[in-house]
Formats: C-alpha cells, structure tokens, sequence
C-alpha cells in the first residue's frame, strides 16, 4: 500500500492480488469495510469507492446486509463491440502487459488469404501475441493483417500501441464480423496460457473491414475457465 496511487486503487489491486493468488476464493467472504478501513488506515469512502468498482466490474458481489463476497473467477469481453483487451483489463483494475511471440511477414496459406478475399500466397502481417492480467496470461492474439490497410504495422512497439488502437487510427471501422468457437488446448496454447492440455478455451474469430476491404483477421484465445463473452442489443 506504499506505492504513489490513490489508496482506492491501491486498495483494489491488494484486493485483486488476494483473489487472482488464490488467497480469497471464489464466493468467500472479503473483509468488511470497516475491517478495511482498520487495516489500511484509510477512509471509510476510500473503502467503499473499491468496492463499490470492484463490484460494477463483476470481480466482487454484494448483498446487503450479509456481506460482500468473490465473484466468479471469469472476466468479461464485450461481444458485439471491438475493444482493446488493454482497456478492458485496466478497468477491472488488473495492470495490462503483453508479450510479442511472433511478428512477421508471410505469404500466407490457402484458408488465411481468402479471409481477406485475396489469392493463396497474398503477402499479409502476421502477428501472436500474449496479454496478460497482472502478470497472468489471459489471452492469445493471433492476426493476420492486410498491408494495404496498415504499412507499417510489423514496426509498432506494441508495449506502447496494442493492433486495435492502431488499426482504429489507420484503417478506420467499416464492419466487423464476429463468431465464437469452444477449442481445447493443445501443447503450445497450453504452454503459453499456463494450463494443461485438453483444458477448454474460448476463441472469439473476428474480421474487421475497412475502406472497402478486409483489413484484420485475428483469433482471440482465452481460457474458459476464465473468460467469457457478453453482448446484448436491442430489438425495435
């Protein structure tokens, strides 16, 4: 609690490490507030303002006059819009961080190219990489990328830019076309999330297009142990 944050969001990452190491599980009891407050030494609406943020992301749950309890263990992605799982794991309070396991150039296969509506052999980006929460893997991303749409795409630091802040600045939304897989993991997904093979995994498929053409393919891996995906809409 010594770092230079708001004690609010000091208080929610002490709350998210005791959760996410196994320390509080899922549907046990947290400490009370004015357990937190005698703890920390920190105010009884610093307090309420974590839990309160910690509750409207779905990490905890209340119910009053009991208590204010683990939610399940799962994270949330929003179906029907195209965000950065950046934004998506900071607003959960959980610090972001990713790993580039592959960027490339490639001519791609047969099945790749006509995603992009392009001949078997079309040049396209091509990136794999691993974001994680706090430390911990969460998700693969697997894209391929039309370099007419995006040039000088295999040149971003993507510890600074994630593909789809870029993408959204260079090949601007057209349409988007989503669809969701159930997979098991196989050795090297395993590997790469930390869990053991034929564990099940949730892939949402995306392809983004853009000025007319395809400008994005990506496969979004997580476990489903988790991770899930939510949408809703309207219908009028």
């Amino acid at each position: 609690m010594d770092a230079p944050k708001p004690h609010y969001l000091k208080l929610k990452h002490y709350i998210l490490r005791q959760i996410t190491h196994g320390d509080w599980k899922p549907h046990e009891r947290v400490p009370s507030e004015n357990e937190l407050v005698k703890k920390f030494g920190i105010s009884r609406m610093t307090v309420n303002r974590a839990l309160r943020e910690l509750t409207d992301s779905g990490i905890l749950v209340r119910a009053q006059g009991v208590g204010t309890f683990v939610a399940g263990p799962k994270a949330e992605s929003a179906m029907f819009e195209v965000r950065s799982i950046r934004d998506e794991i900071q607003s959960r309070g959980q610090v972001h961080s990713v790993r580039v396991l592959t960027c490339e150039a490639v001519l791609a296969r047969a099945a790749v190219s006509a995603q992009f509506e392009l001949d078997a052999g079309s040049e396209l980006f091509h990136t794999r990489l691993l974001h994680n929460a706090d430390g911990k893997p969460l998700q693969l991303e697997d894209r391929f990328v039309n370099p007419r749409c995006a040039p000088e795409y295999l040149g971003l630091d993507f510890s600074r830019e994630l593909p789809h802040p870029y993408l959204m600045r260079v090949a601007p939304l057209q349409r988007a076309e989503h669809a969701i897989e159930a997979d098991i993991a196989h050795k090297r997904a395993a590997a790469q999330l930390g869990l053991k093979e034929g564990d099940p995994l949730l892939v949402l498929i995306r392809r983004t297009w853009s000025r007319g053409r395809v400008a994005s393919y990506v496969r979004l891996t997580s476990p489903a142990a988790q991770y899930r995906f939510v949408g809703s809409f309207e219908v009028g």
